[in-house]
């Protein structure tokens, strides 16, 4: 269940509960998920109780907030892909999904490739965008065309996006910087920011240079894909029960659920990208992920110990299902920053 479903899904329990007259508030547009801010608070959270209770009539505050999640929580947690819901002060929904969803997510992604997130969110939504002859806005103007088709919106011409301009040329960009980093250079600053040009910056192969990350955290994933084919193992995401023994299991460590909530909100930030004509939204989402794989790849082996590189006192582990799902996990998230960087026009090397 992505996070755009997670939405849909608490604003039909709203509506819902107020057509069987167990609340009597405005049903809003649209309901927003988010991903707690730590670890134990489930795997999404939502203050849609807090905002209608503020909005209905006589409301008592916190109070009505409470009551009101209460209401939507013995719904929320009969829909299917839901495991378990719980209520926080003053009135939060935290949201935890069966783990089942978390396989059906990582399955999602390697079956759609590059492709993953591609669909029609901006279906009847036109886009106005202008054509320019300074470089920066120019390539932001020709990335925005891509993420506008690949969200299914459609191009109109109008005025914009409005970027800061660069003192040089393209030429010159290509010439110092190499085509990949001219192009983060000038897609990875919101547009009223003026991009760092230093090749200083840019071409650094170190953890202070975000598109070295990137590309790295690909390479990474390619190669732990290449080590778990030489070893005989299939990347397979493997379901698990919330509730299942304390067993270490399938994405149930913190640094596996960060890392599917990036993967499962991606589709948003490319909808949001288009409709914003902001590439560097993108660019910031990959940045976060190649952060998120990072972070799982030193928590999480995907490999059994002695075949990564590392040396295990008790010598060498059959792989598990717990290695499986891993691996499947890695895979996404390269398929997720290749696909990503694709739309940036930037390279996604399997080696580096």
């Amino acid at each position: 269940m992505t996070p755009a479903q997670l939405s849909r899904t608490v604003l039909h329990t709203v509506r819902r509960a107020v057509e069987d007259d167990e609340l009597c508030v405005a049903v809003p547009e649209r309901v927003k998920v988010r991903t707690p801010p730590r670890p134990g608070c489930g795997d999404y959270a939502t203050n849609v109780a807090l905002l209608l209770a503020r909005g209905a009539r006589g409301s008592r505050g916190e109070g009505d907030a409470l009551g009101i999640a209460e209401i939507l929580r013995r719904r929320l947690v009969l829909a299917p892909g839901i495991a378990r819901v719980d209520v926080a002060a003053p009135g939060f929904l935290n949201i935890t999904l069966e783990g089942t969803s978390h396989a059906q997510l990582v399955g999602a992604v390697l079956s759609q490739g590059l492709r993953y997130g591609h669909g029609d969110a901006l279906a009847g939504v036109s886009v106005p965008l202008g054509a320019g002859d300074e470089v920066r806005a120019a390539l932001v103007a020709h990335v925005v065309r891509g993420l506008v088709d690949a969200t299914g919106g459609v191009v109109v011409p109008g005025d914009g996006p409005v970027v800061r301009a660069v003192p040089v040329s393209g030429r010159d960009l290509l010439t110092r910087l190499g085509p990949d980093a001219a192009r983060w250079a000038l897609l990875r600053p919101a547009g009223h920011d003026l991009p760092d040009l230093d090749p200083a910056h840019l071409l650094s192969q170190r953890e202070d240079n975000a598109l070295f990350r990137v590309q790295y955290a690909h390479a990474r994933t390619r190669a732990l894909m290449r080590n778990a084919s030489q070893l005989g193992i299939i990347p397979q995401p493997q379901p698990q029960p919330h509730d299942a023994p304390a067993e270490p299991g399938a994405y149930r460590h913190p640094a596996e659920a960060a890392l599917l909530a990036l993967l499962a909100d991606y589709p948003r930030t490319l909808e949001a990208a288009a409709r914003h004509r902001a590439p560097d939204r993108l660019a910031r989402q990959l940045v976060a992920l190649a952060d998120g794989f990072f972070r799982f790849h030193d928590a999480c082996p995907a490999l059994p110990s002695g075949e990564s590189g590392e040396s295990g006192e008790s010598g060498e582990r059959k792989p598990s299902a717990v290695h499986r799902s891993r691996l499947a996990l890695a895979d996404a998230a390269g398929a997720v920053l290749a696909g990503g960087l694709h739309l940036l026009g930037i390279s996604a090397p399997d080696h580096l």
